[in-house]
């Protein structure tokens, strides 16, 4: 395949020289990044079977684009083996579809992260984690696949649209694999793919609210302490019409699954206890209006339906530790995508 390169080529007398160089012209997220050889690129893009001129998707409101050869420079940059990047360009793909609402994520002071979820035997095959300290660092595919996403929005897409007024570390890298190894259906399969298909979800929320109960031997119990978090009066989720995902560990999961509890009745679960009174919104100021005597049982919930909440097994085999991640902004404004990871070109999600 011929290749058209369009980035400037640049030489530099060492490692070190090519790193400060990369440091003060602004293209590192503040960790040392792998300078991109055009060898590496071309191994890169190899992989996608995609020329470099290849537009993988881009943000209209800034009319920036993402091309194959910029994607692939960020993510040698980022640490990836070549192998990773069919993860990377569905990634792309999927955060630049208009349902993602890419300019808002990024630029959003509410300082959302666009979080990376697995599935499908690519998943494995990377050696991706889906188990213990699976939000933590110390594994290769889960931190460079993230952290590649981000250098591509920095660098491509402009940092200097980031206005987050906290931001979280979700930032720096923010990328799991789902456990496929369970009774419940796997992510991809309740967002319209089959197992056996690779995928990759994006999502722009804030960090991981993690929830424990260590005592509860009822599944109603184990949900209730989560609904309690999903309904937290700061949330953009009771606010509106937002998402949310919902991590559940393996102890939680074994008490699930022993009651005969499957995804789509914690979902059900989680949306009808997920919920507080719309009085409390006004009381928190949240809704400037007077409170009526009706705001005291009307229903205020953190999801509209229970497909909204993204449910996902993960997590190490001890620690009775589950976690919810609140979504950002409200579903017209941005819904997670699922593309797919294919070798070879290809283009939409859903």
């Amino acid at each position: 395949m011929s290749k058209v390169w369009n980035a400037r080529r640049l030489e530099f007398d060492s490692a070190d020289q090519a790193l400060d160089h990369f440091y003060n012209s602004g293209w590192t997220d503040g960790l040392p990044v792998v300078p991109p050889t055009e060898e590496k690129v071309r191994l890169f893009l190899d992989t996608v079977s995609l020329p470099p001129q290849e537009v993988l998707g881009g943000i209209p409101e800034r009319n920036r684009i993402f091309t194959a050869e910029k994607a692939a420079i960020n993510a040698v940059m980022a640490g990836c083996l070549p192998e990773y990047f069919p993860v990377v360009v569905g990634a792309v793909r999927a955060m630049t579809q208009p349902a993602f609402g890419l300019h808002g994520v990024t630029a959003t002071t509410g300082g959302a992260a666009v979080l990376l979820i697995v599935n499908g035997p690519r998943a494995g095959q990377l050696g991706l984690n889906s188990g213990q300290n699976v939000f933590g660092p110390g594994n290769r595919a889960n931190a460079a696949i993230g952290r590649a996403l981000r250098l591509i929005l920095y660098n491509l897409g402009g940092r200097e649209f980031d206005r987050g007024t906290l931001g979280h570390p979700g930032k720096y890298t923010y990328c799991i694999a789902e456990d496929e190894d369970s009774c419940w259906e796997p992510l991809q399969v309740s967002r319209g793919f089959s197992r056996e298909t690779s995928t990759v979800t994006v999502f722009a929320g804030e960090g991981p609210n993690q929830v424990q109960n260590h005592g509860a031997l009822k599944p109603e119990s184990i949900l209730l302490t989560l609904a309690d978090r999903m309904r937290a009066l700061g949330s953009f989720n009771m606010l509106g019409d937002t998402e949310g995902v919902v991590v559940i560990c393996r102890e939680h999961y074994q008490t699930l699954i022993q009651e005969g509890w499957d995804k789509a009745r914690v979902r059900q679960f989680l949306f009808e206890n997920a919920v507080r009174p719309l009085a409390d919104l006004k009381r928190g100021g949240l809704l400037e209006t007077p409170i009526t005597p009706e705001d005291e049982k009307t229903p205020a919930r953190a999801v509209s339906a229970p497909e909204h909440i993204l449910l996902v097994l993960a997590g190490g085999v001890a620690g009775r530790f589950s976690a919810f991640i609140p979504g950002w902004g409200g579903r017209h404004m941005s819904s997670a995508v699922t593309g797919l990871i294919e070798a070879a070109s290809c283009s939409g999600g859903v």
